[in-house]
């Protein structure tokens, strides 16, 4: 290469690590059995759910983010009797969201620096994640993830039974393409500012067909087609003020409508709904119980920030100071209050809920 050209090609890149080809991985970690079957069910029950076949309420409860694998290990084992429990009503997904969204900088999550010490380990923490999905996946429960970017898909996505298209990310192009194609359902986010429009637009671009670059199962750069993606949704997250109130899920209703898609809406009880006050969480759910119970029928689904104990932490200098099964990025409701609050929330929309499908 000239002197010419090394002055302007790669100029800021300092160095980079291979992967491993997506398939490699895969078969590491092979997709099969009980987690296979946990999979194609969550698939099969959440587009049913959004196709009005049937009458359950989406449940995505989860850490906002997931830092510890053992913790999250044992946040699974508890939800899957919970949801065991409460399937007649419920149809929980576990929330295992390994990559962070940033509006300026910060950690950026599992995937990126497993080790929470600025090492970047990518390499490290696409191989932990896998591990814990499919973990997760054979203890029963089907997993929610929110999409980050063009290649992770590749590695993970096999294991994912509803995608979430964030807040920060709802308006891009190559999101909204990258939707077209992902296999499960997908629920894209208000804006940060709460304008709704970007999602129902979001709604429109992903059901249309697209062409993207991304990366094969062998790990060559391809150009992907895609036929669009039937099972898009809303998620109603809040922005400069809530919105999972009666009048903002009415307009909501309406601007599907107007747009011809089906009025099904998410509400996401944390980030701008809650003002990022954990316990205000509770008081968003009982809310949007309460709307069911009066007979809304386009909520399919909630969204709730749950951890083993509740709060947040800064990440201190040294990651073995973290307090055990506490959130290092949003604050959560803790487990004893996640379990009561799901229980109330089953026995409230129960009856509303059957009479959707009557």
């Amino acid at each position: 290469m000239s002197e010419t050209i090394k002055a302007i090609d790669n100029l800021h890149i300092t160095g980079y690590e291979e992967l491993p080809p997506p398939n490699d991985l895969k078969q590491e970690f092979r997709l099969e059995g009980r987690a296979l079957n946990t999979v194609l069910e969550g698939h099969r029950a959440v587009k049913a759910t959004l196709d009005r076949q049937e009458s359950r309420l989406i449940v995505v409860v989860g850490p906002c983010s997931i830092h510890n694998p053992a913790e999250a290990l044992e946040y699974a084992r508890r939800l899957k009797p919970l949801a065991d429990e409460l399937a007649e009503d419920l149809l929980i997904l576990m929330r295992v969201y390994f990559e962070k969204p940033r509006t300026s900088v910060g950690w950026e999550g599992l995937i990126y620096d497993p080790y929470l010490d600025g090492s970047h380990r990518i390499d490290h923490g696409i191989r932990i994640g896998r591990k814990l999905m499919l973990d997760i996946a054979e203890i029963g429960l089907p997993i929610a993830i929110e999409a980050l970017d063009l290649i992770s898909p590749q590695y993970l996505q096999d294991l994912v039974s509803w995608t979430a298209i964030g807040a920060r990310t709802t308006e891009s192009p190559t999101h909204r393409k990258l939707a077209s194609g992902i296999s499960s359902a997908i629920g894209f986010k208000n804006n940060v500012d709460g304008e709704l429009m970007v999602a129902i637009n979001a709604i429109r671009s992903a059901s249309a067909n697209h062409s993207f670059i991304s990366v094969t199962g062998e790990g060559k750069v391809a150009v992907f087609r895609t036929e669009g993606n039937p099972h898009c949704h809303v998620i109603l997250r809040g922005g400069k003020s809530p919105n999972y109130d009666v009048e903002s899920v009415a307009a909501c209703e309406a601007a599907l409508a107007k747009a011809g898609h089906q009025p099904n809406v998410m509400i996401d009880c944390s980030h701008g709904n809650s003002r990022k006050d954990w316990r205000q969480q509770l008081e968003v759910l009982k809310a949007v119980s309460q709307q069911v119970q009066n007979g809304s029928q386009s909520i399919i689904g909630v969204m709730l920030e749950s951890n083993l104990k509740e709060g947040n932490q800064p990440i201190p200098d040294d990651p073995e100071e973290i307090r055990p099964g506490v959130s290092i990025t949003d604050p959560c409701v803790g487990w004893e209050m996640t379990e009561i609050a799901l229980r109330e929330l089953a026995t409230a929309v129960g009856p509303a809920l059957k009479s959707r499908a009557n």
